[in-house]
């Protein structure tokens, strides 16, 4: 099972309750990195294609419309296939 968890297009009302829309947006360019996460992030997909591939795990692939956490602590590699917009909040 992966540590990072991932729900596939959640209602948009789920969003609003959240408070997503209101969360900074974050973009990046087709690159690949690692990254290291000092605490919990979850994030909102707007739009890419990414495979995020933690240290001794299997390669998770998310894009549009996902709602992903990422544990803290947490190191993987980022590769961005297609550009990547994001809403996000530390915490």
């Amino acid at each position: 099972m992966s540590i990072i968890q991932i729900n596939h297009n959640p209602s948009h009302s789920e969003l609003e309750t959240m408070g997503v829309f209101s969360w900074p947006i974050w973009q990046k360019e087709a690159s690949e990195f690692p990254w290291h996460y000092d605490e919990t992030e979850t994030c909102y997909l707007l739009a890419g294609d990414v495979t995020v591939t933690p240290d001794n795990g299997a390669p998770v692939t998310i894009g549009k419309g996902d709602l992903v956490v990422f544990p803290a602590g947490m190191s993987c590699t980022w590769r961005i296939d297609t550009a990547v917009s994001k809403h996000y909040s530390f915490g």
